[in-house]
């Protein structure tokens, strides 16, 4: 019989031993590419006469064996085959009441012919043919049908159906949907031959056990789900090329792809056709996984592009691990079987590491070159651009600032110990940048003070401060000592540009100022006026500053004219002997006091700390009781703690009416002290007395 079966295909794992004949002719259909749901009929089977031509003379006395009519294959209630025409025993249900029933009428008809096994093969009724073969092989033991049928021809005939049942089952993610009934009926026949196992390892000792039982056919369950798994795996074709994606993250793409695809159609349609000790989900799960974590630690170490290691952590650390678990059924099942990471913790560490320094060092190099872009736009023959009348240079805040944020984001995305340890490094290398801005800032500012455009140069990179700055105020924490770094040189570039804007303005009072003295305050308002006129010549320059630096020049500029006041009280020039010389000095510095104090305010000056400083002075040259002149030294002491004994005295020359005594006296409620100027009061300890 066996020179009859050329054509006989092997199953997944081979034939059996005595089947040599069927190998040659089944060649095409070992490929594991061929599938059921992609070829249509399993294999180019036998006829069913061919197989049975052997004991064809034999049948002829046994017409009513040779004449069995076809039967459709079903599938129970309780989920088991059976027969249309047959009806389970009362009290007999499932497989095994159908196969008990079966038993018993062996009895009394003769067993089915494997021409008939053959053809309801051929018509895929699965179910009919794996339990006529049952029987088939049960009688074999009958010495009623010794010669009839042999071993050989029934092994035969299994790895028949062993072909087909595994080509089924190999693709059972494309059947579920396509073709439902055929997946069942190879899972029943499946659970039939397990249990036909079970049954005869049950009752026949370990030594007693036949060449052929146990035939073990859920062991070639577990192979032929692990080729499947592998072939659906490797196979990319089926998951569209998305464009910029590099070999390693298209390959990436298709594996998780196909995982959570296959992995949802298990849940719905597949883990029920099975009984719960095959473990259909955790058994499938697990290879899925162990096939994806085996390619990624093969990428993890061999040399990755930048890209591709983001691309290789972002599925480990993110993708993987979240959007498995977006669909619902799939994330109670993938919680149960717990898979894992794709890559061992020290592999992932060291592959953060690599891309850490690689971003750091991409991001380092991009800003520098962006700098260097910025610089040469400073030595062009050009005027900065204006956006709202203010001078702008933001392309390399912009674009510093763009650059941070975005790896920090790219960071955070892979995981949020990545993003941190990498928002670490950039906020370390932020202030080294602004220091090398600060360098050439300073350059441009010593060299090209002839440039056409260098007061405006000068405040576009002011203006530009203001983005950096808020951008620190924001995103970092006032215990970040980089934070601290970055301020700090933010306002030293600020106060640079601020220097030599106000230098012309500040040079053109100076000889102003001294007209004070000079005329010993007489045409004090006009002298004011002058000085009013001339600062507001330079304001209007002033104007294309962004608000909150115009504030702060308008600040510098208040602070240096009440500072000049000042210093010309205390030169030491006017010393006046008569209460009402001093009450009508103190009368004209009242009145500029008000002059100018209306004139910064208008003009935006927020720095009301100073308002009071030249009307308390002048209080104190009005006052002619020395109690009282006690106590407006205590308040002024008091608003200005940076006043010393030698200011307070120099200004006392003014009232020549004090004795030493009294004079002394006074100077008591000061003690000189060496400690540091308290912030935001910086007025009287940038005066030098001589």
């Amino acid at each position: 019989m066996m020179k009859l079966l050329p054509f006989f295909q092997s199953g997944p794992i081979g034939i059996r031993n005595g089947s040599e004949g069927c190998i040659g002719a089944n060649r095409q259909l070992e490929n594991p590419s061929t599938s059921v749901a992609e070829q249509g009929p399993a294999c180019p089977e036998p006829s069913g006469d061919e197989i049975w031509s052997r004991d064809q003379e034999k049948m002829s006395e046994r017409p009513e064996a040779a004449c069995r009519p076809s039967r459709a294959s079903s599938i129970t209630s309780n989920g088991s085959c059976t027969s249309s025409g047959d009806s389970p025993e009362k009290g007999k249900k499932g497989i095994k009441g159908i196969f008990t029933n079966a038993l018993k009428k062996m009895k009394k008809i003769k067993p089915p012919s494997v021409k008939q096994v053959m053809e309801l093969l051929e018509e895929q009724k699965l179910c009919d043919a794996a339990q006529h073969l049952i029987v088939l092989e049960k009688s074999l033991s009958s010495k009623s049908e010794e010669g009839l049928i042999s071993q050989q021809d029934v092994e035969s005939v299994y790895e028949v159906l062993k072909h087909k049942v595994f080509s089924i089952l190999k693709d059972s993610i494309l059947l579920a949907k396509t073709n439902p009934e055929l997946l069942q009926q190879a899972v029943e026949v499946l659970k039939e031959q397990e249990k036909e196992d079970q049954n005869y390892t049950s009752e026949n000792p370990p030594d007693q056990n036949m060449q052929f039982r146990p035939r073990k056919w859920k062991d070639l369950w577990m192979a032929t789900v692990k080729e499947s798994v592998e072939t659906r795996m490797k196979d990319t074709s089926h998951t569209s090329r998305t464009e910029n994606l590099s070999t390693v993250g298209q390959n990436l793409l298709h594996m998780g792809k196909t995982m959570k695809e296959d992995l949802t159609v298990i849940v719905k349609y597949i883990k029920q056709l099975y009984p719960p000790e095959f473990n259909v989900f955790r058994t499938y799960a697990e290879l899925y996984h162990n096939y994806f974590a085996s390619q990624a630690k093969k990428n993890a170490e061999s040399h990755l592009e930048d890209n591709d290691i983001y691309l290789l952590l972002s599925w480990v650390h993110n993708i993987y691990p979240k959007d498995m678990r977006k669909d619902h059924a799939l994330a109670e099942e993938l919680e149960k079987v717990k898979l894992g990471s794709l890559l061992p913790s020290s592999l992932s560490k060291e592959l953060e590491k690599k891309y850490l320094d690689s971003e750091e060092a991409t991001i380092k190099n991009s800003l520098s070159k962006c700098l260097d872009k910025e610089i040469q736009r400073w030595k062009e023959d050009k005027e900065p651009e204006k956006l709202n009348g203010h001078f702008q240079s933001e392309l390399l805040a912009i674009f510093v600032i763009q650059s941070i944020y975005s790896g920090q984001k790219r960071a955070k995305d892979i995981s949020a110990a990545v993003g941190e340890e990498l928002s670490d490094r950039l906020w370390k290398e932020l202030p080294a940048f602004l220091k090398s801005y600060k360098d050439a800032f300073e350059d441009f500012k010593e060299k090209s003070k002839k440039h056409r455009y260098y007061k405006a140069i000068l405040i576009a990179n002011i203006n530009n401060c203001w983005n950096f700055r808020d951008y620190a105020e924001k995103n970092m924490a006032e215990t970040d000592y980089n934070k601290a770094s970055i301020l700090s040189t933010l306002s030293d570039i600020e106060n640079s540009g601020f220097d030599v804007l106000l230098q012309q303005l500040f040079a053109q009072l100076k000889p102003i100022y001294k007209k004070f003295t000079e005329n010993k305050w007489d045409s004090s308002n006009e002298i004011m006026n002058e000085i009013i006129k001339t600062t507001s010549k330079h304001i209007s320059d002033f104007r294309t500053l962004k608000d909150p630096f115009y504030h702060a020049i308008m600040e510098k500029i208040h602070a240096r004219l009440v500072k000049e006041y000042i210093v010309r009280l205390l030169k030491r020039k006017v010393s006046l002997k008569t209460p009402a010389q001093q009450q009508n000095l103190a009368q004209h510095i009242s009145k500029n006091a008000a002059d100018l104090e209306a004139f910064c305010t208008s003009n935006g000056s927020q720095a009301t700390w100073l308002n009071s400083a030249l009307p308390k002075l002048a209080e104190i040259i009005r006052l002619q009781d020395l109690g009282a002149i006690k106590i407006e030294v205590a308040t002024l002491a008091t608003t200005y703690p940076d006043i010393r004994k030698r200011h307070l005295e120099a200004f006392l020359y003014i009232k020549a009416n004090l004795s030493r005594s009294e004079l002394k006296s006074i100077l008591g409620y000061l003690a000189d002290s060496t400690a540091s100027t308290p912030p935001g009061a910086p007025l009287f300890s940038n005066i030098n007395v001589s």
